[in-house]
């Protein structure tokens, strides 16, 4: 579900557009400094511009438009999205793509816990020919049970790390005891187009994991309308919402 400038991703999670710099004239006019011309609107020859720009890879156009998110989303989804950072520089010759990422920390935060619970029939079996992604929908008679096992877990989780609170224990120590890899995580995610770019165009792939494709299909209603003809460039062949 999208409110202008946020869209609501899995049980509880989240992504929001914070902040934008830029638009498409600003990929075009970044291109055009090199002949000092300017564009004050975008034209059909400043399209084609775009296009090119894009079919012959030369990037650092792209990279003068910024998008700041901030995103609220289980932490295996986090960890896999950091792994597309990965300090920026994700394609050969194209220098630092611009990214920064902050993210809260449980040793400052004290705000009640939230974990991603999938409902019954969102479970998935592992590919029967790959060694990551997923499958078919498991039964919902099995996904009953782990959903049932899952909550117990967190809830177990859950009062052990209350008890080590109540022991004295530091909260960067106690945070020891919660489920890590289901329970949400905030970051503020600010990015170049061409990162957003890379990001989505690995993460809308069908055999991206199920829910970091949520959170793609998010960003990309996000930024979509900001940038039309550059993302459409971009990600040509991008997965229909």
């Amino acid at each position: 579900m999208s409110h202008n400038n946020r869209v609501s991703v899995l049980d509880n999670g989240y992504v929001r557009l914070v902040d934008v710099m830029g638009s498409d004239l600003t990929v075009v006019n970044s291109a055009r400094c090199s002949y000092a011309k300017e564009s004050a609107e975008l034209s059909e020859r400043d399209i084609r511009l775009i296009k090119f720009l894009a079919r012959e890879q030369h990037t650092s156009p792209f990279r003068h438009a910024i998008a700041q998110f901030e995103i609220y989303a289980p932490l295996m989804v986090a960890r896999q999205w950091w792994k597309y950072i990965v300090g920026s520089a994700h394609q050969e010759g194209t220098g630092d793509s611009l990214d920064a990422w902050n993210e809260s920390s449980r040793r400052y935060v004290t705000e009640e816990p939230t974990f991603y619970i999938p409902q019954a029939d969102e479970w998935r079996s592992a590919p029967e020919n790959s060694k990551q992604g997923s499958g078919e929908p498991v039964d919902t008679s099995v996904g009953d049970e782990l959903v049932e096992r899952l909550k117990f877990y967190v809830a177990h989780g859950m009062y052990l790390y209350e008890e080590a609170l109540g022991a004295g224990v530091c909260p960067e120590q106690a945070r020891l005891f919660l489920p890590a890899y289901g329970m949400y995580v905030r970051w503020y995610w600010t990015a170049s187009l061409q990162s957003i770019a890379h990001f989505l165009a690995q993460r809308l792939e069908h055999d991206a994991q199920v829910e970091i494709q949520a959170y793609a299909k998010a960003i990309l209603a996000l930024i979509e309308p900001r940038f039309p003809v550059a993302i459409g460039e971009l990600i040509p062949e991008k997965e229909d919402e």
